[in-house]
């Protein structure tokens, strides 16, 4: 017990302490960037919401599986596909104090908006929906913190590695449409988490505390290999 018990201590004390991570960004507000989600009953609702039920009946048990592990997986890590082996957060504290950042400022904003928007996720709107989970605030639909999440930090590790834009980039995009495979929410959700997310990264790196703890990621991935000098 006791060995299991100092295991435990070790490695909460090796992973990255993104939840201990300064927020940025206070005073960006999502209403003032984000268009409203389309209107319940409109045109654009109902065609998301047919399209929702379209995924359903294409999605293959393999691609449930993908968008739920995608769903489970909230951090960084989502880009290792991208960046490589040697993109292990566990061994890099200063991209992973980086991207925590990133995550404490995208998500303060993205509650922000979905405290303002309210709007019903899609299996309130419709409960035939086999949607992965409802275990989700009801009225959080908009916009998609996953997806916010996704684009903000993948805008962000773009510019540290430069030479892999274009695959990081595809993955944020392949782990927003996870959400609207799995139905957790409707397409106008996914573009708006999209949209915050790199609006967020744009603004981030205006910041002097950000971009300071931006050159030692930089530094730091070219040392490990990830990226090239």
């Amino acid at each position: 017990m006791k060995v299991l018990l100092l295991a435990a201590v070790a490695l909460a004390a090796a992973a990255p302490a993104a939840d201990k991570a300064p927020a940025l960004l206070g005073d960006l507000d999502p209403v003032r960037v984000l268009p409203p989600p389309p209107v319940a009953g409109s045109p654009q609702a109902l065609a998301e919401l047919a399209e929702l039920h379209a995924i359903e009946t294409a999605r293959s048990p393999a691609d449930e599986t993908d968008a739920r592990s995608d769903g489970d997986t909230r951090n960084g890590s989502i880009f290792a596909v991208a960046l490589g082996s040697g993109f292990d957060l566990a061994k890099l504290p200063a991209t992973s104090a980086l991207l925590g950042m990133v995550r404490a400022t995208e998500k303060a904003a993205v509650d922000r908006g979905k405290d303002e928007f309210k709007r019903p996720r899609p299996y309130i709107v419709d409960p035939a929906l086999k949607s992965c989970k409802r275990n989700d605030d009801p009225l959080s639909s908009y916009p998609s913190g996953h997806t916010s999440m996704a684009f903000s930090m993948g805008e962000v590790l773009a510019r540290l590695v430069p030479e892999k834009a274009g695959p990081i980039l595809a993955r944020a995009a392949r782990y927003g449409q996870s959400r609207i495979v799995c139905g957790q929410h409707f397409r106008s959700d996914v573009s708006a988490g999209q949209m915050l997310g790199l609006l967020i990264a744009e603004r981030l790196m205006a910041e002097p505390s950000f971009r300071t703890a931006f050159e030692a990621a930089r530094k730091e991935l070219v040392t490990a290999g990830v990226a090239a000098a």
